[in-house]
């Protein structure tokens, strides 16, 4: 891949696709901020000094700044504790009051900081929907792609490959399909139609009895065959949108789950924490998944946001299930916390994210060896 190649997959489209995200969520803040009558001075994609921007009718900047990792929404009455230049407390008009965050209610003020990750997930189920309409979902097809040692499709001859059409004279298509009637016949013998190497053939195995817990903690027997689906082979079935949204909100909802889990992994301690990716890790997935298509990117950017909206959630001052505690709080309390206390909080949030972005740079570059790299330039 030539320069140009490279700049296009790894830093372009990365930044096209980060800019995307962090529209996303802070767009979410930015609607229902508006909705609830709150004036918003700036909507930034990216940090540091302005690259450029535009003012529109309703006093808002918009503007691209010069760090582009992340974005924010500053809004009118946010920080209640600025003085003015004398150095006495602001004084607000029952009109500034009235478009000012902090004189909102506490619901309507934390259905603002939620709207950020909710969009992100609202997001996530639009993209796999998409995917699920347009493209189709993945269907592994009744092919070995892994025969188990010992099983009875090892006993029987099965190879890696073989592709099953027919049990029984029952036909095969799906994976699926294998393994329903593998399942129905625990110590049945069976009769497998099979194409190896385009030449048809038949073999027969009986699927070992095996004890499984149904839906209702009942014991039933299953059967086992021991082979496990290609990858390589799949079918794309389209659906409709109905069926495309309900798959939409699956794969939010596994993706969500399997991150808390791998956080409860890496608090327990059994898991290891060195495999977390920062901004480096993300540019070469993006890069890698470019290449294979404008599916693989959209599919990226779904998880992604799932990741995005599912973290900022964490109550962790500076994000945004930071302000949530608070606000949790202040409903518990009947009052705000002290100005004091908050700022101490966002304080420690802010070296909290801080190290966490250290850390995850640190295992980027261990993971690209960078630092071997150094070490032998100096040996």
């Amino acid at each position: 891949m030539g320069f140009f190649g490279f700049t296009w997959y790894f830093v372009v489209v990365f930044l096209i696709v980060l800019s995307i995200l962090i529209y996303v969520h802070e767009w979410g803040h930015y609607w229902v901020a508006k909705r609830n009558g709150v004036r918003v001075e700036v909507f930034s994609i990216g940090f540091g000094p302005e690259v450029f921007g535009w003012t529109n009718a309703a006093g808002t900047r918009w503007k691209i700044s010069a760090i582009p990792l992340g974005g924010y929404v500053k809004m009118f009455g946010e920080n209640m504790d600025e003085d003015n230049e004398s150095g006495e407390p602001k004084e607000m008009s029952e009109a500034d009051k009235a478009v000012s965050f902090h004189h909102k209610r506490l619901g309507q003020r934390a259905a603002i900081v939620f709207a950020g990750p909710a969009v992100n997930f609202l997001f996530a189920i639009a993209a796999f929907a998409a995917l699920a309409m347009f493209q189709g979902s993945a269907t592994p097809l009744a092919v070995v792609g892994e025969v188990l040692p010992a099983s009875a499709a090892a006993d029987a001859g099965f190879v890696k490959n073989d592709r099953i059409i027919g049990i029984d004279d029952k036909k095969v298509e799906t994976f699926e399909d294998l393994r329903r009637i593998v399942m129905a016949s625990p110590g049945v013998r069976l009769n497998y139609q099979l194409v190896r190497d385009d030449r048809e053939m038949s073999l027969v195995a009986t699927p070992k009895s095996s004890e499984s817990g149904d839906e209702a903690g009942e014991k039933r027997k299953i059967g086992l065959l021991g082979v496990r689906p290609s990858v390589e082979h799949v079918k794309y079935v389209r659906h409709n949108p109905l069926s495309a949204l309900w798959i939409g909100v699956e794969q939010t909802y596994a993706y969500s789950a399997n991150i808390l889990a791998y956080v409860g992994d890496m608090i327990t301690g059994t898991r290891d924490a060195k495999d977390l990716g920062g901004p480096l890790r993300i540019a070469q997935l993006t890069g890698e998944m470019a290449q294979k298509g404008v599916e693989y990117v959209v599919f990226l950017m779904a998880v992604l946001s799932v990741n995005l909206g599912l973290i900022n959630l964490f109550p962790v001052p500076m994000l945004d299930g930071g302000h949530l505690a608070f606000y949790a709080t202040e409903a518990i309390r009947g009052k705000p916390l002290s100005a004091k206390v908050q700022e101490y909080g966002f304080r420690l949030g802010l070296v909290l994210v801080l190290v966490l972005m250290v850390f995850v740079t640190w295992n980027d570059l261990a993971n690209w060896r960078v630092f071997e790299a150094i070490k032998r330039l100096f040996t």
